[in-house]
């Protein structure tokens, strides 16, 4: 069976702490991300990128983001996947750009463009100090307005935390991109196939200007988008995304952390010899 051209794994809302810190004196944040990366390294995906997409940190501290370094980088070496960081409403800007970026610190917008087997990944920074819902500057618009008007081989990915979509979480949707009809006004037209975003807690996906937008799920822990009348509900829950270029076409899928009892372990060969007697080869 051949495999996608160019497979693409996000790693999204880690919510990193310093050593010896756990989430809501629940979760290990550290572990799930270990979890996470040797999980996919013990796949054979080709990955040709590793995208971090936002609250890297619960509380921006220097040492959380070094902490997420040492485990991401290596990782990324021995996949030969590249790494693209962006910003979170968790994140510090100035600690975020010493300790991830190894930038001088700034209180600007850290935004990027980076290219895989001729796929752009545009990362655009969503945050803004002091609020937790998100926002693009008109300086931001336009740069990526410029940035695409020469289409890339295979077309450009949009990174950017904050999903510009509504959400069935009263929360969330409060919390998500504002004016995200501005963004729809620079991305038609133009060849950016997949929009992935962060942020929500839990996985979703929609449209806009027609393009697909893909919400990944969260390392840190998942919300409820089914809870019981009147609550707000959330998990410890944890989950990350593979995405995957098939020629044309561009599927994300959700892979969750879980512990639940196994169903089926099988020779994966054997299993597909089963699959296509039935269905017969394609």
């Amino acid at each position: 069976m051949p495999g996608p051209d160019l497979t693409l794994v996000q790693l999204t809302d880690t919510h990193l702490l310093p050593p010896g810190e756990l989430m809501h004196d629940v979760v290990d944040t550290a572990a799930n991300l270990v979890a996470a990366l040797e999980m996919v390294e013990r796949s054979s995906l080709p990955v040709a990128a590793l995208l971090l997409t936002g609250d890297l940190a619960d509380a921006g501290a220097p040492a959380a983001y070094r902490r997420l370094r040492d485990l991401v980088e290596p990782a990324a070496h021995r996949l030969g996947a590249e790494v693209v960081y962006a910003m979170g409403n968790h994140d510090e800007r100035g600690a975020f750009r010493a300790e991830v970026l190894g930038l001088a610190p700034s209180t600007g917008d850290n935004d990027t463009v980076t290219t895989v087997g001729g796929l752009r990944i545009v990362s655009l920074d969503s945050s803004e100090p002091g609020r937790h819902d998100g926002h693009l500057a008109p300086a931001q618009l336009d740069w990526l307005a410029d940035v695409l008007t020469t289409p890339a081989e295979r077309g450009t990915v949009l990174v950017v935390h904050h999903p510009p979509l509504p959400s069935p979480v009263p929360t969330v949707h409060l919390l998500r991109l504002r004016d995200a009809d501005r963004l729809a006004d620079v991305l038609a037209g133009t060849d950016v196939r997949f929009v992935v975003a962060g942020h929500a807690h839990h996985a979703g996906c929609g449209a806009l200007a027609g393009v697909p937008v893909w919400v990944g799920p969260a390392l840190a822990y998942g919300i409820a988008t089914v809870p019981p009348e009147g609550r707000l509900l959330a998990g410890a829950d944890a989950a990350f995304s593979r995405i995957d270029v098939f020629g044309d076409q561009i599927v994300a899928t959700a892979v969750p952390l879980s512990t639940a009892q196994g169903v089926y372990d099988v020779a994966a060969a054997e299993r597909l010899r089963m699959v296509r007697e039935v269905v017969g080869a394609w």
